[in-house]
């Protein structure tokens, strides 16, 4: 998951540690539409998978940011971690996106 003693660290404190800060953001989001209000189209089932694998990916994210400052950016996080991550975020905003139009339309 990690790559310890890579000499980018400035590069990683100025590219990584606000994309870590956006992921937290959005799943942050999405985790209060999930638990706040109940998406019909989704069904129950699915709607507390979502949830779930939302508040996973914040505990990962957490991690790599703990590593990120307890290290003073010497840590970096490996792609084929961020790419599972913008995929749930993805999938989050379109499921937003239908619930918010699905809603202003009533």
């Amino acid at each position: 998951m990690f790559s310890p003693h890579l000499p980018e660290s400035d590069l990683f404190k100025t590219v990584l540690k606000p994309l870590l800060e956006d992921f937290q953001y959005w799943f942050e989001r999405s985790q209060s539409l999930l638990e706040n209000h109940e998406i019909e189209f989704l069904g129950a089932e699915r709607q507390a998978d979502l949830l779930a694998r939302v508040k996973h990916a914040q505990q990962e994210v957490k991690t790599a940011q703990m590593l990120l400052d307890m290290t003073d950016g010497q840590v970096g996080v490996e792609t084929s971690v961020l790419v599972p991550w913008h995929h749930l975020v993805t999938e989050c905003w379109q499921v937003s996106i239908r619930y918010r139009l699905e809603h202003t339309t009533e």
